[in-house]
């Protein structure tokens, strides 16, 4: 997690930049992929009065920004409002992604299916040897038409960049190659 504190029209000391880190460091119980956290500080005088700026912003993988602005009189509590209003953002989205983690009808069926064909091949051990495919990473066509030209093999199973299961199989006439 990259972090960095910045202060407008404010110098900011070790122990302001201690405070921040410190509260920055309780996102880390919510197992979330925090990418980066910006922090803002800034001061602002109105009508001979001084008020603080706190600004968080979080860049989170596979969620969207979460940008939360506080202002207060004292600036440490500017950062306190500031951490419990993400700390809420984020064990939300936290026990959101916990309760989708439970057992799912479709997981227990894929399972109950795996077990079947492990069965089905345990009758067909000696006639069927399974193979693992060997590139797990998405390919161009024009990748998989190059790795089979150079193989012995018939044909050629892949993903394609569009997350798509493709095999690439050489056809009946000499130097054509089909593709499902």
């Amino acid at each position: 997690m990259n972090t960095s504190i910045v202060g407008r029209h404010i110098e900011l000391t070790d122990a302001i930049k201690d405070y921040i880190n410190s509260s920055v460091e309780v996102f880390k119980k919510y197992n979330l992929d925090i990418i980066s956290v910006n922090s803002i500080i800034s001061q602002d005088e109105k009508h001979g009065k001084k008020a603080f700026s706190f600004e968080f912003t979080l860049n989170i993988a596979h969620l969207d920004t979460i940008v939360v602005k506080q202002k207060d009189k004292d600036l440490y509590a500017a950062i306190d409002i500031a951490v419990d209003r993400v700390s809420k953002v984020l064990r939300r989205h936290h026990d959101k992604i916990a309760a989708h983690k439970a057992t799912k009808l479709s997981e227990v069926e894929a399972n109950e299916i795996q077990d079947k064909i492990a069965l089905e091949l345990e009758k067909f051990e000696e006639e069927i040897t399974p193979v693992r495919l060997t590139s797990y990473k998405p390919m161009d066509i024009e990748e998989a038409l190059e790795d089979l030209k150079a193989s012995d093999a018939l044909f050629k199973v892949f993903i394609d960049k569009d997350d798509n299961m493709r095999v690439l199989y050489k056809s009946s006439v000499a130097g054509k190659f089909g593709l499902y």
